[in-house]
């Protein structure tokens, strides 16, 4: 029989209303960016009704233009579950998408505007919420209460970077303030709720705040020093130009991006670190405070040379087509190395790894300073 214990309780508890509070006033203030009808639903293809050639008017063929295919499908969901309405889709070449033509029984977002249903894309969403389930079930199925934990913290991370971090920046509040707090909840209550409330999830604690301090001011230095402007891609530039009054400031986009990105390398460090050290108080209770750091340098550098690599590598390869597109028309790798964009991401990559390499001693002077404070 699992006991729950209510130290657990409350910090669910802490946790869920934290976030409430936090959406609440996130939202406070927001902007409606969206001035025009505009409505996105599930659908399914009832039955293909038409196709029309766009290059009709052309002296010769343009197979890039594609065709438009008009198609009847069943709405099913939003207000309108259970209308069958006409919508088309546009099978253009020009972005080489190599986009599926929608067929009998496919599953389809439609999303109505300027009084017309268009497609708007194949439903992934039911095969991604399965295979998110399948990993549920398998953290837990190998991890237990433990698994159990791990899936409700991450749970309690994104509803806090989804519903009031991005809320919050819409709405115009601080955004070097927002991702500072989302930062200071996720430290605290990941190792709370994953560890428990005992003296490793404060020597985490510690350890990882000082990484992410360290990851922050380097981003905040290098800012200075690169000369950013903030304006790391095209989407960036959407941003300048959002409706409404609210001007986002991307520089603090660019920060809050670097400490949330580098937040759970550095955690990982500091939790894995302060359990190993704890196990070794445990073994050997006689253990000095020397013995303990000089323990906690030996294991985080191991953790430290692969947690660097899979942060660098994650970053590379979150961003994998766009290097290779700035390599292609960039001519030089000088060139495509001081390109602000590529420069950004080595900037999230490095200073990333600068969180983990301090967060490793400080995890390892914390723990015994934690662990065996009450020794005599």
């Amino acid at each position: 029989m699992i006991r729950i214990k209510i130290p657990y309780l409350i910090t669910v508890a802490a946790a869920i209303l934290i976030l409430v509070l936090g959406h609440e006033i996130a939202v406070n203030d927001g902007v409606n960016f969206f001035n025009y009808p505009q409505e996105i639903v599930k659908a399914k293809v009832l039955r293909i009704t038409d196709r029309i050639s766009l290059d009709e008017g052309f002296d010769e063929p343009v197979p890039m233009l594609g065709e438009k295919i008009y198609f009847e499908a069943a709405i099913t969901s939003g207000t309108q579950k259970g209308d069958i309405v006409r919508a088309s889709q546009n099978t253009s070449g020009f972005l080489q998408d190599v986009q599926k033509e929608v067929s009998v029984n496919s599953g389809i977002l439609l999303i109505y505007s300027n009084n017309e249903w268009f497609f708007n894309g194949f439903l992934r969403i039911n095969r991604m919420l399965g295979l998110a389930i399948l990993f549920i079930l398998c953290v837990i199925l190998f991890g237990g209460i433990k698994g159990f934990n791990t899936i409700l913290s991450l749970g309690f991370t994104c509803t806090a970077i989804f519903a009031v971090f991005i809320p919050a920046i819409l709405s115009g509040k601080n955004i070097y303030v927002m991702s500072i707090l989302v930062c200071i909840y996720t430290m605290v209550f990941t190792p709370l709720i994953v560890i428990g409330y005992n003296r490793k999830s404060l020597a985490s604690i510690t350890g990882c705040t000082g990484g992410v301090m360290i990851s922050g001011i380097i981003a905040l230095v290098m800012d200075k020093l690169l000369y950013l402007t903030g304006i790391v891609d095209e989407h960036s530039r959407y941003l300048v130009n959002l409706p409404g009054e609210i001007q986002l400031n991307l520089h603090a986009v660019v920060f809050a991006g670097i400490i949330i990105g580098a937040m759970g390398a550095v955690m990982d460090v500091a939790i894995s670190l302060s359990s190993s050290l704890w196990e070794i108080k445990e073994k050997a209770p006689s253990i000095t405070f020397k013995e303990m750091f000089r323990s906690g340098l030996t294991i985080g550098r191991d953790i430290m040379g692969t947690m660097a690599d899979t942060l660098i590598l994650a970053y590379i390869g979150s961003s994998l087509t766009v290097v290779i597109l700035l390599s292609v028309f960039s001519g030089s790798f000088l060139g495509l190395f001081n390109s602000e964009m590529i420069a950004v991401e080595i900037l999230q990559a490095l200073a990333g790894s600068f969180g983990i390499l301090f967060a490793m001693p400080l995890t390892a002077l914390f723990c015994p300073v934690i662990y065996l404070r009450d020794k005599t």
